[in-house]
């Protein structure tokens, strides 16, 4: 018997601080209308000390596991580019964290914001082979640029967890792929860096390159025309960045009106301008958007580009499930948002230098979630159930 596949649980989760950009402009004696208008973003999410992509990934994940349990998730697939460790993956301390049985397999992946859309294509060829089995994907990031660089006005930070089934609940991914890999230098961080290096200019014309090439082969394999997708999410590293996208993707497929296509868009923004830049899980926080935000009916398709830099991207779509409402938490990630503390330029900065240090120590009791970092102790992550 053949079963769909997709998504049948998605939850998220963010920090505890976030900061301004109106405070970022006024701070560097600009225009707030160059970040608020001109890339589209508000707010960026800003770690607390005792809060990382671990707690981010065990507090987005945890209301999934409190739903589901765990008898049938017998594999969790963290997808990250803000590595703790060069050996060991994030995803097992995810493991410890939220009770998951001992006969789990774990793994992490990389590919800069790319990799959660490669962890949920690893876990439906998991469930092809294995239908009763679940899989349980996150992706979680802290998104990090230098001082007074060109990218810090899109860091930001969250975590969003996907339970991957047979018979989804909320949406059925379809077989269909469109793929696109160039070795290009728009955006890396090399092991002696805790930011990223960035070719902001080059980034977008490789993003948008990828948006039509990856299309293109979406459709040579089987994939739907652009007039039979209710809606498209992309990839957001900056909000804006998905307006330019759809401007280039509706005119390459011959949309009728640009301006139409352009306009679906704004119910995919909404979280991430307040959340900024979640690298791995963007594309998805731009996702659960739009499943909170706009008024769906079963069936309706919906594309999905992800695009990770250096560069690969993967364009594919998924149609949403009867009843699929009736599975989200409505409001659950605009609460985390609200209960976020403001903070000034000043500690902002502060924060900034102090994810920088090494060695030992003992991280201040701060976070709201329910589960922190607690510091490092002889060389060893350590993780707390708040």
């Amino acid at each position: 018997m053949t079963h769909a596949i997709g998504i049948t649980d998605i939850s998220a989760a963010t920090t505890s601080l976030f900061f301004p950009l109106t405070s970022l402009a006024e701070a560097q004696g600009t225009s707030a209308g160059k970040y608020l208008r001109g890339i589209g973003q508000h707010e960026m999410s800003v770690p607390c000390e005792d809060e990382d992509i671990v707690t981010l990934a065990a507090k987005a994940a945890a209301p999934i596991v409190e739903r589901h349990g765990v008898d049938e998730i017998r594999t969790l697939v963290l997808a990250t580019e803000t590595g703790i460790d060069q050996s060991k993956a994030a995803g097992i301390y995810v493991h410890e964290l939220l009770g998951l049985a001992q006969h789990t397999r774990v793994v992490e992946l990389k590919e800069a914001c790319y990799s959660a859309t490669a962890a949920l294509q690893f876990a439906l060829g998991i469930v092809s082979r294995h239908p009763g089995e679940k899989v349980l994907v996150i992706a979680s990031d802290i998104a990090r640029y230098e001082l007074d660089s060109s990218g810090e006005a899109t860091q930001g930070a969250g975590a969003l967890a996907m339970l991957v089934s047979a018979d989804p609940a909320i949406m059925t991914i379809e077989p269909a792929s469109g793929l696109f890999t160039e070795n290009v230098h728009d955006f890396w961080r090399p092991n002696d860096r805790t930011t990223a290096l960035v070719d902001g200019r080059f980034s977008v014309t490789v993003y948008l390159r990828a948006v039509t090439a990856a299309y293109d082969d979406y459709v040579s394999r089987g994939g739907a025309e652009f007039s039979s997708l209710s809606r498209v999410c992309f990839h957001q590293p900056f909000t804006k960045m998905a307006t330019k996208a759809m401007q280039t993707l509706a005119k390459h497929a011959g949309a009728e009106s640009v301006a139409d296509a352009v306009s679906t868009l704004e119910e995919t923004m909404i979280f991430n301008r307040r959340l900024g830049n979640t690298y791995t899980a963007s594309v998805y926080m731009g996702l659960l958007s739009l499943l909170e935000n706009a008024e769906l009916e079963a069936g309706e398709r919906v594309g999905i580009f992800s695009y990770g830099s250096g560069a690969v991207a993967e364009f594919f779509s998924g149609q949403l499930v009867e009843g699929y409402r009736s599975q989200l938490r409505p409001g659950a990630l605009s609460a985390q948002l609200e209960a976020r503390r403001e903070i000034g330029y000043e500690e902002y900065r502060e924060r900034h230098l102090l994810a920088d240090r090494t060695g030992d120590f003992e991280a201040r009791v701060e976070a709201q979630g329910p589960f922190r970092f607690a510091g490092v102790r002889d060389a060893i992550r350590v993780y707390e159930k708040a």
